[in-house]
């Protein structure tokens, strides 16, 4: 897609960053380029809007999911193989949906 009018970030890079902008995973000069692409291009600025009231409507509809105990297993027997918990058990806070600890991984929790 394009505007056809030019901007510091054109329209195709816009776009296939919108996902960073929308999920705060930009910062510094791309920030600053990708607000200033939305403010002025029309099309983008639409087609952002309605991918973010398509991220909020899945967010809503699957906030309350909590992950298989079957998955849950899974996941936990891999990371006893792969040396990541001991056999006991992890440690660690609870991660959402597991009930229980959680392996520390030096990364947040992702629900799942």
């Amino acid at each position: 897609m394009s505007c056809g009018d030019p901007h510091d970030m054109d329209c195709a890079e816009a776009l296939l960053r919108v996902y960073e902008y929308l999920d705060h995973e930009m910062d510094g000069p791309a920030l600053d380029r990708i607000r200033a692409h939305l403010t002025e291009c029309g099309p983008c600025l639409r087609e952002y809007g309605i991918e973010e009231e398509v991220k909020a409507l899945v967010h809503r509809s699957h906030a309350c999911d909590q992950a298989p105990g079957t998955l849950r297993s899974r996941v936990l027997a891999t990371f006893q193989q792969g040396g990541v918990i001991s056999p006991s058990g992890p440690s660690g806070p609870a991660m959402p949906g597991f009930g229980g600890g959680s392996p520390n991984l030096g990364v947040p929790p992702v629900g799942f």
